[in-house]
């Protein structure tokens, strides 16, 4: 459902938004300077008031030097998460963690 027409009230999807820019060492005055918003709607939208839109959702991402679908999907303070795990292999490791989990789906 989107966001813009959702009912006063209603529950808010999940975002890490707030915890990216913790992650990448930023102030609320940095990232909105950065995707040209103001401080208050950047705090709005971090605190769930107000919704993003796929554009600033964007230019979040880019300012975070991220995807937009890690600002709604991954948090990234979880260091043992298996996005971070797969970040931090070589090309080598990843195949070999393609290999594990393709072994653990096939004998589920």
């Amino acid at each position: 459902m989107s966001l813009r027409f959702q009912k006063p009230g209603a529950e808010r999807r999940r975002h890490f938004i707030k915890e990216w820019r913790a992650h990448r060492g930023l102030t609320l005055d940095r990232l909105a300077d950065r995707v040209e918003i103001s401080k208050a709607t950047l705090s709005r939208i971090e605190s769930g008031k107000q919704p993003y839109t796929q554009d600033t959702l964007e230019a979040l991402a880019d300012a975070l030097q991220c995807e937009p679908a890690d600002l709604i999907m991954r948090d990234p303070t979880k260091a043992g998460a298996i996005w971070s795990l797969w970040e931090q292999a070589n090309p080598v490791q990843r195949q070999q963690i393609e290999s594990v989990v393709r072994a653990l789906l096939d004998a589920a």
